[in-house]
């Protein structure tokens, strides 16, 4: 892939979606709990070492603080995410910050 990465919100399947031909990388999400909560994210094979999974959890940031709404990363690559970019945790609900190593 080549320049921007562009995710768009699919609200039917409720999920962020990356397409490459026929190839669709996604991160599910739910409003629930008084947040926005990612469980799974799906990257397939085509997608790998490109900023794909990047850019569907900077999406998922960005539409959880559009809407004041906290993260709750119950997906491991969102969390493992959440752990690298300590920037971010101000948007992680207090509840689930030990999941990617910030103080509640």
């Amino acid at each position: 892939m080549t320049g921007q990465i562009e995710v768009t919100d699919n609200p039917e399947a409720s999920r962020l979606e990356v397409r490459l031909g026929d190839d669709v990388a996604f991160a599910e999400y739910q409003r629930a709990r008084g947040g926005m909560v990612f469980p799974h994210t799906v990257v397939p094979k085509a997608f790998e070492g490109k900023g794909v999974g990047s850019a569907l959890v900077k999406a998922g940031l960005r539409m959880a603080g559009a809407e004041g709404l906290k993260v709750i990363p119950l997906c491991p690559f969102f969390a493992a995410y959440l752990a690298k970019h300590t920037e971010h945790w101000d948007q992680v609900d207090r509840r689930y910050r030990d999941r990617v190593g910030a103080k509640a």
